[in-house]
């Protein structure tokens, strides 16, 4: 439990996608060291809430309505330059990973990283640590989560991320709805994950494709 010696990390996260900052947010609030302090959808609502709640470390993903997690970073460490920040992105790409960095992030990792893999960059990043030119430095998803799962766990996994419920997912296949609890069950220890809140922000975060930044103008 942090204390008021060691006090926690507080951490503002950035995704236009609501599932995925409330997964990522439950992974980030179940460490004693860190904790949520606010969460954005846009630039424009990152810039003014982290300017109300002055956050540890901004945790953006890259592509926004109005414009990408990057801006944030610049936005927000324009007034506050000690401020610390990880990109959480779908976007796997080398120009992605540039433009992070150029951008002032710390850390660069892919959405489809374990949650307490999230939770460990994170942790570290607050610490004072930069991530993103170490060999084996932040987790980037190569290693998939979902390599153990048996066909019908990949199944479900896609459902959940199309938002069905248990009983949906059993009319879906064919099963009896406490076959496909079981299955779930399953899953969430192959995974490494604790809810299905947390499945569902993963599917999210891999349906994603590459970065393109935009012209300079």
């Amino acid at each position: 439990m942090a204390t008021d010696a060691h006090p926690a990390g507080r951490v503002m996260i950035v995704d236009d996608h609501e599932i995925v900052r409330r997964g990522i947010a439950e992974v980030i609030d179940a460490a004693d060291d860190l904790t949520v302090v606010a969460e954005a959808a846009t630039v424009a609502e990152a810039t003014r809430r982290g300017a109300l709640t002055r956050p540890d470390l901004l945790l953006v993903d890259l592509q926004l309505q109005d414009g990408t997690g990057l801006d944030v970073i610049r936005a927000v460490r324009a007034e506050r330059p000690e401020i610390r920040a990880v990109v959480l992105t779908a976007f796997s790409d080398e120009d992605a990973r540039a433009a992070a960095l150029e951008a002032g992030a710390h850390a660069f990792v892919l959405k489809t990283v374990r949650g307490a893999d999230i939770a460990a960059v994170v942790r570290a990043v607050v610490a004072g640590r930069t991530l993103l030119r170490e060999s084996g430095g932040a987790p980037t998803g190569a290693d998939d989560p979902t390599r153990a799962l048996t066909p019908t766990e990949r199944r479900i996994v896609t459902l959940i991320g199309d938002g069905l419920s248990n009983r949906e997912i059993a009319e879906s296949l064919g099963v009896a709805e406490k076959t496909v609890k079981n299955h779930v069950t399953s899953l969430l220890a192959k995974m490494g994950l604790q809810r299905r809140t947390q499945v569902a922000a993963w599917v999210a975060g891999h349906r994603g494709g590459h970065w393109r930044t935009a012209p300079a103008p």
